[in-house]
């Protein structure tokens, strides 16, 4: 009687003892999400996002492409922004750049890193990704396999009676699903800081999308809405039967010549965090922009429709347009996942909370791409992408003006 009572006591406390391993887990990812912006660590967490959270790999190509390097580029002193001239080099250390890369005519002319970060290590895209998610749904268009007026329930039945319902696939690639969601980094009780909380807890990314309210019509009013982008990650898995890892491999890095390994971060059900978590270095994220600069081309192949380009950047409805604040909650343009500035001369971008970057101008045949981990930005916010932009369009500039006087 006293060795089943022991052993029973035993085999309760082994349990308990597994059980307390589990949620110590869950305990420690919901802790270090909820300080990963913490300013004495951001920038580690900002590197190490592929260690610290579940990923899939996506492996570097068996061909990669390296841009042609002629380092001859001096960046401008100061950059004027409102009236007001901001020390160039004193901004870039204020938002914690940990790495800047200006490509002009298809040549890298600079290159540099900082805050530890190198050449060859992974960083966190954040919203950078849904870029790459539209390049993709590009090119499942390409092959056919949806129109982007279908609604996102004739692939994905699930999502019957939730806010996704009579939502249009172009929809929620323009961030006007008419879906409410709270996009502030800055207060603790938002959407998406409840939903980095379920995520670290182990809940369910397409659970999570299911369980949002509808706020206004589909395709009235541009409201930047994150999960419209894992909706849209969930549909290109049931498109092709394929992952997001393989999907990202087969029709980007390998196409593409990326030069390093990748990592998608995924949930506990193996599903890729399609509205911001993929990781990647410097050169291959300018890769990425190159393929919108180049109207789809990359290194003489082409990787997705000039017809997928020009709808990407369409911005001519009107609450897609620059300065539309009256349809739109913000008052930059937006295209299928990709930005417009608000004073628009030709240029777009890739964003990323806490100022990452790629910035394309065509006429000048440039490419900048920064990665950073700005503390500020939780303060700061919007500012901060204005204030880039601001710097960017500056060193725009020397390249339009070198570029006239060849034409002389």
């Amino acid at each position: 009687m006293k060795k089943s009572i022991v052993r029973f006591f035993l085999w309760t406390l082994f349990f308990l003892v597994i059980i307390a391993l589990f949620k110590w887990k869950t305990i420690d990812r919901l802790f270090h999400t909820m300080h990963l912006f913490d300013e004495d660590v951001i920038v580690q967490n900002f590197q190490n996002m592929h260690l610290d959270y579940p990923t899939q790999n996506i492996s570097k190509s068996d061909q990669p492409f390296e841009f042609t390097k002629q380092p001859s580029y001096a960046l401008p002193s100061e950059f004027t922004f409102k009236d007001d001239r901001i020390d160039l080099q004193a901004y870039l250390n204020q938002t914690r750049t940990e790495g800047l890369l200006v490509i002009h005519n298809d040549t890298i002319v600079l290159e540099q890193y900082d805050n530890d970060l190198k050449e060859d290590e992974s960083h966190i895209s954040w919203s950078m990704s849904k870029s790459l998610v539209a390049l993709m749904l590009g090119i499942a268009y390409d092959k056919g396999l949806y129109s982007p007026q279908d609604e996102v329930t004739k692939y994905l039945p699930q999502f019957k009676g939730t806010a996704y319902d009579k939502v249009k696939i172009e929809d929620l690639l323009q961030m006007s699903s008419g879906v409410k969601f709270d996009e502030d980094y800055g207060d603790f009780n938002s959407d998406i800081n409840k939903f980095g909380r379920a995520f670290a807890k182990g809940s369910s990314l397409e659970g999570f999308a299911k369980s949002l309210q509808n706020q206004r019509p589909p395709g009235t009013f541009n409201h930047y809405v994150s999960i419209d982008t894992q909706v849209l990650g969930i549909l290109l898995i049931k498109l092709t039967g394929k992952s997001l890892t393989q999907l990202t491999k087969e029709w980007i890095w390998d196409p593409l010549g990326m030069e390093h390994d990748a990592q998608w971060i995924v949930d506990n059900e193996g599903l890729e965090l399609a509205l911001g978590g993929l990781n990647a270095t410097l050169r291959d994220y300018a890769k990425l922009g190159a393929v919108y600069l180049k109207e789809g081309i990359f290194n003489n192949k082409q990787i997705v429709s000039k017809e997928w380009i020009n709808k990407s950047l369409d911005t001519s409805k009107p609450h897609l347009q620059p300065n539309q604040t009256a349809l739109s909650s913000n008052h930059h343009g937006y295209g299928y996942q990709i930005w417009v500035p608000q004073i628009d001369e030709g240029d777009f971008f890739m964003v990323g909370i806490y100022n990452q970057f790629v910035y394309m101008q065509p006429k000048s045949n440039l490419l900048i791409a920064k990665l950073s981990a700005n503390h500020h930005f939780k303060t700061q916010g919007g500012l901060t992408k204005d204030m880039h932009l601001a710097m960017f369009k500056r060193i725009a500039q020397d390249f339009a003006v070198e570029d006239s006087n060849q034409e002389i």
